[in-house]
């Protein structure tokens, strides 16, 4: 499906949180209307929304109702089923592609995609059991990481195995609470980047400036470019590695991929098919954000400029209660405030956003 939507059209948007609502207000701009779909209506993105539709994310029939009120449909996170959609986008178009949620929330498939496209990711084995466990420490060593195959995120359904003892490894995997899982080994990296990337109906595609990432117990503290100069020197591999996802998955929309900058090049960690966190200082700091390429792509107009604003650009997640310093923030010139408006500031949980822009261009 290639048309183009003109603005006026219906963006259906499944997920209520931060990411979309920022699609949301994105698409406003550009004069669409947004129709959000969630199993509540309590997230910010319903704030913006024009409609907000109300059901389970594998209800299918709901969903079909949701489907029939607009003109094409995004999604703002990974874990949601896949199947649903397959058979909505017999009828609208579903961007990006239900084939890349197949692919981005099991992390077993994810791993194993990316290893057939010749990209390389850290070395894993699959376990279900600790029995299976106990071998696979054996081929990569302690420490290595134990994760879930499904429904992790922001460093949950993962833990760093210490010891192979029988007793450790049951109560880790009894913790860990899951059938199936995966171990990684550890890998020494130098630091941790994202590519932001971009893909049009017509394969256009189109990256941002390369963002270094700092990660504080799993989650993701602040995000800084342009990149040292020694993840800019694999910038380079990542990026084609980037289009090659992109590419075989017909992909369309925002696509990002961490990766590990190491002494051996960069090491593929996990793909987001949407707009990502590491991405929100394109907001101000580039001529076109994350957020509006986004939109632009999945409604079949021409790409945005992805240049920067500004010789540097911080951003900086608001976690728990840092969301209460939003006074302090804006005091400070050249720092730019976003709050998501989630109500109460419970620890681990992203409340808001800060960038600050530092030589903007003018």
């Amino acid at each position: 499906m290639t048309q183009t939507l003109p603005p006026g059209s219906k963006i259906g948007i499944i997920g209520n949180g931060q990411l979309g609502q920022m699609m949301a207000i994105a698409a406003t701009q550009l004069g669409y209307f947004c129709h959000v779909y969630a199993p509540n209506q309590s997230g910010p993105a319903n704030v913006v929304a024009a409609k907000s539709f109300v059901g389970a994310y594998d209800d299918g029939e709901k969903l079909k109702e949701f489907a029939a009120s607009v003109d094409v449909i995004t999604y703002e996170f990974e874990n949601i089923p896949a199947a649903p959609l397959v058979e909505i986008a017999k009828r609208v178009a579903v961007y990006p592609p239900p084939q890349a949620l197949n692919v981005a929330q099991d992390r077993l498939t994810e791993k194993n995609y990316a290893s057939d496209l010749k990209i390389r990711p850290a070395p894993f084995r699959p376990v279900s059991s600790p029995r299976e466990l106990s071998y696979a420490l054996l081929e990569l060593g302690i420490p290595s990481i134990l994760k879930q195959r499904t429904q992790g995120y922001d460093g949950r359904g993962q833990m760093v195995v210490k010891k192979a003892t029988d007793s450790h490894l049951a109560e880790i995997w009894s913790e860990l609470s899951c059938k199936e899982a995966i171990l990684e080994g550890m890998v020494k990296f130098e630091h941790e980047f994202s590519v932001l990337a971009v893909r049009d109906i017509k394969g256009q595609f189109l990256t941002w400036d390369i963002p270094a990432n700092t990660h504080n117990n799993g989650i993701l503290d602040h995000s800084v470019v342009p990149a040292n100069d020694f993840i800019l020197q694999q910038a380079d591999a990542a990026i084609k590695a980037t289009q090659r996802i992109a590419d075989s998955l017909n992909y369309v929309g925002v696509l990002a991929v961490e990766f590990f900058a190491t002494q051996f090049g960069p090491i593929f960690n996990e793909m987001a098919p949407r707009v990502h966190n590491s991405g929100h200082w394109t907001i101000e700091g580039a001529e076109t954000s994350q957020f509006e390429n986004h939109i632009r792509a999945v409604c079949g107009l021409p790409l945005g400029s992805t240049a920067l604003t500004a010789e540097r650009v911080e951003m900086k997640n608001l976690i728990g209660a840092q969301v209460n310093t939003w006074e302090k923030i804006l005091s400070r010139r050249n720092n730019y405030l976003h709050v998501y408006g989630k109500g109460t500031a419970k620890p681990g949980r992203k409340m808001g956003h800060v960038a600050k822009l530092i030589k903007r261009i003018i």
